[in-house]
């Protein structure tokens, strides 16, 4: 029945990153290093209360923006976290990061409207900016540069038709944390080239060795410009709940409304109560979730520097790891299903971030220094990855 599909669709294209789960099904013993699904629980005092307010009626459609104690939760967190003042007509609240991003985007393209991506980057991206029409063009990001991306560079790749740039910091895949000098830079091309910034700050809480996250959109002049997308998945290991939002300029709000009342009219109601308790003790959850991943990130990070075929950058944020395997002479796909078959460990190849991501792999730690060590363990154990 293809001849039914949009000729969008009709070509099947394999996502190295989205074809993890069928992957981690092949072997009974694998070690999954590759889905950014972190397996502590989420913290039980956020699922008791939700669930109290389940059972107190909160089971409707909420209002299509939200909650309105959830978004005034929001406001506040800005406001105390990062001294930013925002308006409820500021904030609407999605079914999920992903979700956030596919909405704004739509919201904002038309048809050859140009996209900046910094490569490597989530590799949903590339799909998400072409859906409505736009056109992604990547702007390559080096190592030797510590992953930060160069304003300089990508005034190189602007044409008529360039509307927005996404950022990401701390990094998914690089795990590197945007510099005061690099958000600084950023800003001031946006302004230069009236480009609006669609932040992805997903990865807020994890940052580490004395590096910070700062908002773009805190800095001067660019609130009005940014769109700032916002996820509970990560910092509060909230992922099976879908539970996002997006914090920017009130017409794309409405916008964003509009569209998805034809999508799910508004966020599941259990999730909203659920984000909510999780931003009114988010300083103590953080304590208890963020030491976790420092360890085990500080942990890959030795074991990586360890094995002869690897090289690795620093990460100052994130919970993910991107080491090099340009010496074992393979691409990165290649590398990553003899990782698998020989050793049963699942990761990502960089090549599923862009061709920037080429000759590198991405490892979520998202499972214990136990497990880690086990997998570790294991790599050792491989002639590829022994230089032999």
């Amino acid at each position: 029945m293809r001849q039914f599909l949009a000729k969008e669709w009709q070509v099947e294209e394999s996502n190295p990153l989205m074809t993890t789960t069928e992957k981690a099904k092949k072997y009974s013993d694998i070690i999954n290093l590759s889905i950014g699904d972190p397996d502590l629980p989420v913290p039980a005092e956020i699922l008791e209360k939700a669930a109290a307010d389940v059972l107190a009626g909160y089971t409707k459609y909420s209002d299509p923006w939200g909650y309105a104690d959830l978004r005034q939760a929001i406001v506040d967190f800005y406001k105390e976290d990062y001294g930013v003042d925002i308006a409820m007509e500021n904030v609407f609240v999605t079914a999920a990061g992903c979700a956030a991003m596919s909405l704004v985007l739509e919201a904002v393209l038309e048809e050859g409207d140009e996209v900046l991506l910094f490569d490597p980057y989530f590799s949903a991206y590339d799909q998400q900016v072409r859906v409505p029409g736009g056109v992604p063009v990547c702007v390559p990001c080096f190592e030797f540069e510590d992953w930060q991306p160069s304003a300089q560079r990508a005034e190189q790749y602007l044409s008529k038709r360039t509307k927005a740039m996404i950022l990401n910091t701390p990094n998914n895949p690089t795990g590197v944390c945007y510099s005061d000098k690099t958000l600084h830079e950023l800003a001031e091309f946006s302004k230069k080239h009236d480009l609006l910034v669609i932040a992805d700050d997903i990865y807020t809480s994890f940052v580490y060795g004395g590096a910070k996250f700062v908002p773009i959109m805190s800095l001067p002049g660019m609130a009005e410009r940014t769109v700032t997308v916002n996820s509970f998945s990560k910092n509060y290991v909230m992922t099976g709940l879908r539970i996002g939002n997006i914090v920017a300029p009130g017409d794309i709000c409405r916008a964003v409304k509009h569209i998805n009342e034809c999508v799910v009219y508004s966020a599941p109601s259990y999730s909203q109560r659920a984000a909510l308790y999780a931003l009114q003790k988010r300083h103590e959850y953080a304590r208890q979730i963020v030491p976790e991943f420092e360890k085990r990130m500080a942990y890959g990070a030795k074991r990586i520097r360890a094995i002869p075929a690897f090289t690795l950058s620093p990460a100052a944020g994130g919970i993910y790891l991107f080491p090099g395997i340009k010496k074992t002479g393979l691409t990165s796909m290649e590398v990553c299903q003899r990782i698998l078959d020989e050793a049963h460990v699942l990761m990502v190849p960089g090549s599923a971030f862009g061709d920037a991501g080429e000759g590198y792999l991405r490892i979520a730690c998202t499972v214990g220094v136990d497990k880690m060590a086990e997998a570790f363990d294991r790599l050792e154990k491989m002639p590829l990855l022994q230089g032999k």
